[in-house]
């Protein structure tokens, strides 16, 4: 389960008190390990993928940055769901990593060296047509000279999504604060694409769509959990930002 927003109880417990509505049953052939690896990351794929923009076959779908572990788990949804994913990477180990993902097939995009306009990639990779659906990873919302310091410059700018977008597009977007300009609503409007963004709390803040967490659990591909004596090494690499992954700990 996923603790709410609110809860008073801490989720490094023995024993815990939750409502049931904050809990879904573990597939007899799900393994817990595969079920805590999905829970957090797959939620948010699944919505993104089948309550925001359901995905079916031949559809094409853009995942930035895939090689997070948010993107990996966007990746395997939609390739299950028989669609046409593209991809970016922001190092070369990502490259080689998501072209190491099965089942293959995924196009991978390296923006690392800030060279390859990702429109224009998507572009071409789709006829001219565009993007069915696109799932950022965030976005540059100004200039690059306008842009904090802090901000990943390898993210794409709000109009290169706007511009790959294809007619009846759909942009999921993790941006909490995206600005759309009048020009950027026009191209939209014309397009008669939309824009909707991830929170996967609302899961949390609405009891009528606690009963829907009933059918999220599904088998993704994940990396072998770590034993317990393994831990503290583990968390002291995410907490420098040394690994772009999930861990789970096996007891």
């Amino acid at each position: 389960g996923i603790l709410p927003l609110d809860s008073e109880e801490s989720g490094v417990c023995e024993v815990i008190l939750v409502h049931e509505h904050y809990l879904a049953h573990k597939p007899q052939k799900l393994c817990w390990a595969e079920a805590a690896g999905t829970l957090r990351d797959g939620l948010r794929a699944y919505t993104a993928l089948h309550y925001l923009a359901p995905v079916s076959p031949g559809t094409s779908v853009l995942v930035l940055d895939g090689a997070s572990p948010f993107g990996t788990i966007a990746i395997q949804l939609a390739q299950h769901r028989g669609a046409r994913v593209i991809s970016t990477a922001h190092s070369l180990e990502d490259k080689q990593y998501l072209e190491r993902l099965r089942p293959a097939g995924a196009r991978v995009i390296d923006v690392s060296h800030g060279k390859i306009d990702v429109a224009e990639s998507c572009l071409e990779e789709t006829g001219g047509l565009g993007v069915d659906i696109v799932l950022d990873a965030g976005v540059r919302l100004y200039s690059a000279e306008d842009e904090p310091a802090s901000r990943c410059q390898l993210l794409p700018h709000k109009h290169d999504i706007i511009t790959l977008l294809g007619v009846g597009g759909r942009w999921i977007t993790t941006e909490r604060n995206l600005q759309l300009d009048p020009p950027d609503s026009h191209s939209l409007f014309l397009k008669g694409a939309t824009v909707s963004f991830l929170n996967e709390e609302v899961w949390n803040l609405s009891n009528v769509q606690q009963g829907k967490y009933l059918d999220i659990l599904w088998w993704p591909q994940l990396d072998e959990p770590i034993p317990l004596y393994e831990a503290k090494v583990s968390m002291e690499i995410v907490q420098k930002n040394q690994a772009r992954k999930r861990q789970v700990i096996q007891f």
